[in-house]
């Protein structure tokens, strides 16, 4: 994922936003909730429960204090919670859905400001490139559509040998046939679905206490592999470059566990359990 942090600016709604690898925008849930003025005690997932699952999602996040996983929506995920909001600073957009965006497209078909319908009248081309934009967007949503529903199906039949089979068992084939390095947040989750006792922090824990990352608990090498793992091809680490509101960069670096990594802690764990 590109993890180039940008900052999305509407008035005073400002919000920070990543791009990922297929060029989907992703809205920091956090800044959404602060920018209008919900109280954060508890959390922020509570407000964005009933945000559709396909419009929300996990995002590792570069913050002062060091990456995290964090909420995030969609384009699409950001305007169906603004327009249930019950709070003031959320009216502003539903006023200009409900006053000017509906009754524009019921009208024309088409959703324009008065200065952009301007410059259409004036210049017929640039309505022609918007539609052979639109045309293009269109056919990379259908790509993404296809590859999820694929991905899908795969989950789908991935489940039914799981019922059909002892999950420890499929869950080794499983991760036996991986080629993909995984975050070790979401290795966590996998081991703790499939009967092992452990969350991210522990499973970070264990890996330092067993002299698979540095055991550091600051610093750039918090959390970085030691040489011995490295060698055995068990983690690798992704640099992402961030881009700082100040306009300058700084470098990140993110540990992954890789397919061969998988295996080897699958097989290490399955025989403790």
């Amino acid at each position: 994922m590109n993890n180039s942090l940008q900052i999305f600016t509407k008035d005073s709604f400002s919000v920070r936003t990543i791009q990922d690898d297929n060029g989907v925008i992703w809205f920091v849930a956090k800044d959404v909730a602060q920018a209008l003025e919900y109280g954060l005690d508890g959390g922020t997932g509570k407000y964005f429960a009933h945000v559709p699952e396909i419009w929300k999602g996990g995002k590792r996040i570069s913050t002062p204090s060091g990456e995290q996983e964090m909420l995030c929506l969609t384009e699409q995920g950001l305007y169906f919670f603004l327009g249930r909001s019950d709070k003031p600073k959320a009216l502003p957009y539903q006023i200009w859905i409900a006053g000017d965006v509906v009754p524009s497209i019921r009208e024309t078909g088409f959703y324009a400001t008065p200065a952009a319908a301007q410059q259409i009248l004036n210049n017929p081309d640039i309505f022609i490139d918007m539609l052979r934009a639109y045309k293009e967007q269109k056919a990379r949503n259908a790509e993404l559509e296809a590859k999820n529903d694929f991905l899908e199906q795969e989950a789908q039949s991935l489940q039914r040998q799981i019922n059909t089979n002892k999950p420890k068992v499929i869950f080794a084939d499983a991760v036996d046939a991986s080629k993909d390095s995984m975050l070790i947040g979401n290795f966590a989750k996998i081991l703790k679905q499939n009967g092992v006792d452990i969350g991210q922090n522990r499973l970070f824990e264990w890996f330092r206490k067993n002299g698979y990352l540095m055991n550091v608990t600051y610093g750039e090498r918090k959390n970085m592999p030691t040489q011995k793992s490295m060698d055995l091809g068990l983690f690798e680490v992704k640099k992402t470059v961030v881009n700082n509101p100040d306009g300058s960069n700084r470098i990140t670096h993110t540990t992954k566990i890789t397919g061969k990594g998988q295996i080897y802690f699958v097989n290490l764990f399955l025989k403790e359990n």
